[in-house]
């Protein structure tokens, strides 16, 4: 059994997760949006592009997300997605991607006692962020 993380925007989920996507290097499977439902019982509150389920397949891992219906958008509270990329190259891309428009840049990349390059920030659609690269002076300390 695997979880899957399940994220809520408030009207910015295709964008986002579209986003994620291709900087990340996974790939959209399925759109469910408003228009699609069958009938008007079908449908969340809100206009036709409102994504009702979306899913973005990273590697192993499945990333699904909606649109909040309009006035029940909450931001996430004690929880972040965390990314380990593996080398400080991409973790610099992915950083550099990732906090374009950031919300807030809660901690910068830099070195930690147990990582080469650390960083915490809350992107523009408002999905807090972890990013860690353990890098190679830290391999060796968890073998």
């Amino acid at each position: 059994m695997e979880p899957t993380l399940y994220l809520f925007f408030d009207g910015t989920c295709f964008e986002a997760m579209s986003r994620y996507a291709d900087v990340l290097g996974g790939e959209v499977r399925d759109v469910t949006r408003n228009a699609d439902a069958p009938d008007a019982e079908s449908r969340m509150p809100g206009g036709d592009e409102l994504v009702m389920n979306m899913r973005v397949r990273l590697g192993r891992t499945t990333i699904m997300a909606s649109d909040a219906p309009a006035g029940m958008y909450q931001p996430p509270q004690g929880v972040r997605v965390q990314i380990a990329p593996g080398s400080r190259a991409e973790f610099d891309r992915v950083f550099a991607a990732l906090s374009d428009g950031a919300r807030s840049i809660d901690m910068a990349p830099a070195r930690t006692f147990w990582a080469e390059r650390f960083a915490m920030f809350t992107d523009r659609y408002g999905t807090p962020w972890m990013l860690n690269f353990q890098g190679a002076d830290r391999s060796a300390e968890a073998a």
